[in-house]
């Protein structure tokens, strides 16, 4: 996954994305060990000191806010908190990045995953959230690739951009199902391989 992120990247950025991404999961992986924090606590952290480029604070902006949807004790989020904790996540990557959905951008994939856990909260009906906000995460994605980019390294190359999915948006969707993936093992299969949704 990496390397298709990073192919994409090279698309539409300076390359270093997929590296990245790598480098601060290895680095939450790390300090998970060493200080005994949470998965996405972990992640915060790196993100937020450790990972460079206009990606790192955001995707640790919003970690941030998931980790605060993780129960006291055990077991897996609720809807409720999730759906809080993305739109939180969306409202402060808004707030510094400036990105709207339709800018071809992490918040194409993050908009609609917050949606839909919004909606499994409202109706509380959603046997797995975090399942159908993948899901919707991962259909915008696609679209990204026929957005001109506004925001973010894609907007430098104007219509270059165009055919192309945004990483960010991918990795938004790779996240959620990695969320529904340990939360939700009985439906998380019903999501694509993340192989396939990376393939530039």
């Amino acid at each position: 996954m990496r390397d298709n992120l990073t192919r994409l990247d090279q698309l539409v950025g300076d390359g270093v994305f997929g590296d990245n991404l790598a480098g601060g999961v290895r680095r939450a992986v790390k300090l998970a060990d060493e200080r005994g924090l949470d998965g996405t606590a972990a992640l915060a952290a790196a993100f937020l000191d450790d990972v460079g480029g206009t990606s790192g604070p955001l995707f640790g902006l919003l970690f941030q806010h998931l980790a605060s949807a993780a129960p006291k004790v055990g077991g897996a989020p609720s809807a409720a908190a999730l759906a809080e904790a993305a739109e939180a996540g969306f409202a402060a990557i808004h707030r510094v990045g400036g990105a709207n959905p339709g800018d071809c951008t992490l918040v194409d994939a993050l908009a609609p995953a917050a949606q839909s856990l919004a909606a499994s909260a409202r109706d509380g009906a959603a046997e797995a959230p975090l399942t159908e906000a993948a899901q919707a995460a991962i259909a915008r994605r696609l679209g990204t690739a026929e957005l001109r980019p506004r925001r973010g390294r894609a907007s430098y190359v104007g219509d270059h951009a165009l055919g192309v999915p945004d990483p960010g948006a991918l990795a938004v969707a790779l996240l959620f199902m990695a969320l529904a993936d340990v939360h939700e093992p009985a439906t998380a299969p019903r999501l694509p391989a993340p192989g396939y949704i990376t393939v530039p």
